[in-house]
């Protein structure tokens, strides 16, 4: 019994410092400079935690110590198996669906311990109260994250699912939810806990669904938060302390990241939840009328070699025509002549939270001259050409000039203000959130049409 307790005593002690590593990551992931080193201490905090849970449970196992060691060597190894396979073969494109389908296994991992918690524990109120609360969350975040990747990964089409009077379908369910977590607590059954799985189930299908492709940002942060939230509750069931910390951080960082990029588009967390753009508060988007100009890779050349000041604005198809590495090499190459070079990153560009971040700090692009929206915006008055390359709801006009707009109000990239604006795509096509983008049709701006990767690399050739 001594050593049990002092076991249990060493593993408590584990947990805090494993608990301290993650805060530490995640104060680590809040700068370029550092998010590597951030990373490095999260997976130092997860080994330990690791280690000191199997310890633990090899000791306190009620069955022989080697099929227990058995069993938990068997689920790591698949577990890595898989894990490793995925990370190699993911591509810097797919990172955000991946993120979702990661959070759908949190979700399903909550309302499989609780299921195994109510049938293996004393039926006491607090208890199935967070049975009931972890199935609940569980359950929604793992039909929500499988709808955002459906979405994410083109499997399924972006626009919101707009059924008759979908704010007051989510409503009753939730009430519903309430109401069976109430009956399991007074009258325990498997009855209520499996109906209360299959409302949540539909809860987070229909959630999901109703948002749209332009939102998809947040609804990523916003499952995020979820699974830490679905993470505590399993660990209030399992008596984790470690799982319970890990879960917070998780899930109130997320709601925090949620908060920030729903800021960035100017919109309020509730209306991201209620649809997505170009259908908010019943707008449509309005067509564009106009002539817009094409450009060569050897006039953009040109334009480049006269310039004093250059801005890049990325997007999303940047990372689809992995055109960063590139990009890199035109920005030294620009650089090297003497030509000043900075990035432009909008909070939500691409369909991840520091999605354009990661594919230039891949390229090797310097820290110090990707900078935020905020540090950017006022000095494209003075800036002679600005590089769109694959962002288009990001650098959109409309949002400040338009109030009929559905995206009216979004903060964006100001890069219309430059004397040049170059807009590298593949056609004429609306951004991800189904808009038309005004810019293409300014004096000052020009279309580079083709794949981005091949014409930037047709300009360097050109240089």
């Amino acid at each position: 019994m001594r050593d049990l307790v002092t076991l249990t005593s060493v593993v408590q002690v584990v947990y805090l410092l494993a608990a301290l590593l993650f805060i530490a990551s995640l104060a680590g992931l809040s700068k370029q400079e550092t998010a590597r080193r951030g990373n490095v201490l999260g997976m130092v905090g997860m080994a330990l935690a690791l280690v000191a849970t199997v310890v633990l449970a090899l000791d306190t196992s009620q069955r022989p110590k080697w099929l227990t060691g058995a069993l938990i060597l068997a689920v790591l190894a698949i577990g890595a198996t898989l894990g490793m396979q995925r990370a190699r073969k993911v591509e810097m494109t797919q990172m955000p669906e991946l993120i979702a389908m990661l959070h759908s296994f949190v979700g399903a991992a909550a309302v499989l311990v609780g299921f195994n918690s109510y049938l293996t524990e004393p039926h006491e109120t607090l208890h199935l109260i967070e049975v009931g609360l972890g199935v609940l969350i569980g359950a929604v975040t793992f039909t929500g994250s499988i709808i955002a990747y459906l979405k994410l990964s083109a499997r399924m089409k972006s626009t919101p699912l707009t059924l008759p009077g979908r704010n007051l379908l989510n409503l009753a369910a939730l009430i519903v939810s309430v109401g069976l977590i109430v009956w399991l607590v007074v009258a325990p059954s498997l009855l209520p806990l499996v109906l209360l799985t299959v409302v949540s189930l539909a809860l987070g299908l229909h959630l999901v669904a109703a948002i749209g492709g332009g939102d998809m940002p947040v609804v990523v942060s916003m499952l995020n938060s979820y699974s830490g939230w679905a993470a505590a509750m399993a660990g209030f069931m399992l008596g984790n302390d470690l799982l319970i910390v890990t879960g917070a951080l998780v899930g109130s960082s997320g709601a925090i990241l949620s908060y920030l990029m729903c800021k960035a588009m100017n919109r309020k967390f509730i209306s991201v939840i209620l649809g997505g753009f170009g259908t908010e508060g019943g707008k449509v988007a309005a067509a564009v009328e106009g002539e817009y100009r094409s450009v060569t890779a050897a006039e953009v050349a040109e334009m480049l070699t006269q310039a004093r000041r250059v801005v890049i604005a990325p997007g999303y198809g940047m990372a689809v025509a992995k055109a960063q590495y590139p990009v890199a090499d035109l920005v030294t190459r620009l650089r090297a002549r003497g030509i000043q070079v900075r990035f432009a990153v909008h909070p939500v560009a691409g369909r991840l939270p520091g999605h354009m971040n990661v594919l230039l700090a891949e390229a090797r692009v310097p820290y110090d001259i990707v900078l935020e929206m905020d540090e950017i915006n006022d000095d494209f008055d003075d800036t002679d050409v600005v590089l769109v390359i694959g962002a288009n709801d990001t650098v959109n006009p409309a949002a400040q000039e338009d109030p009929g707009s559905p995206i009216a109000g979004m903060p964006v990239l100001h890069v219309w203000k430059a004397s040049q604006v170059v807009v590298f795509k593949r056609s004429m096509a609306t951004g991800y959130a189904g808009v038309p983008n005004p810019l293409f049709y300014r004096e000052n701006a020009a279309m580079l049409f083709g794949d981005a990767k091949v014409q930037v690399e047709a300009i360097i050739a050109e240089l």
